[in-house]
């Protein structure tokens, strides 16, 4: 449906607040085959995590997640998107404030972008305030930095892990 590699698996890249909060719930799902931390949006080239969170960069946090379309296919991913975030928050998920923690599908293909905007449509439903989701082209995505990738799996003692990620998680039944 959309960015379809070599070995059968398809990609769909989104922002939605802390990246390790996103790759923490999309590792957990069957299916996904691997979810990598990293920026995207914005203008700067190979953005450092340091000037992603001054803001002046452009670029959101994001995850790009590869998954099985035989196992699950993109309105799936796209509904765990839509469950892992509040997507009504301007710039912003629980503590974290700023354009880089927004809430965006970047969408690599004309299906997935017609997907994502019917999707959008149906999750306006479960929520009473206006959802805020851009659903725009994805230009580049640039991975994080090593220590961003495999965050949680490899901090659940860290104060954030335990006080944001791990509740989410049991929220979400996937911990």
């Amino acid at each position: 449906m959309g960015k379809e590699l070599s070995d059968g698996r398809d990609v769909a890249t989104f922002a939605g607040g802390c990246f390790w909060c996103m790759e923490a719930v999309f590792q957990r799902i069957e299916g996904v085959l691997s979810v990598t931390p990293g920026y995207s949006g914005g203008t700067t080239p190979n953005p450092t995590y340091e000037e992603v969170c001054t803001g002046e960069t452009a670029h959101a946090e994001a995850v790009q997640v590869a998954f099985d379309p035989s196992l699950i296919n993109y309105e799936e991913v796209l509904d765990i998107f839509w469950q892992a975030h509040d997507p009504t928050t301007l710039n912003r998920q629980g503590p974290d404030t700023g354009t880089q923690y927004r809430s965006a599908i970047f969408w690599s293909s004309d299906a997935q972008r017609e997907a994502a905007e019917k999707s959008k449509k149906k999750a306006q439903a479960r929520w009473r305030d206006p959802i805020v989701t851009e659903v725009v082209p994805l230009e580049k995505f640039w991975k994080a930095e090593d220590y961003h990738q495999n965050y949680y799996n490899n901090h659940q003692s860290v104060g954030y892990c335990r006080m944001v990620i791990s509740p989410k998680l049991k929220k979400l039944k996937l911990e």
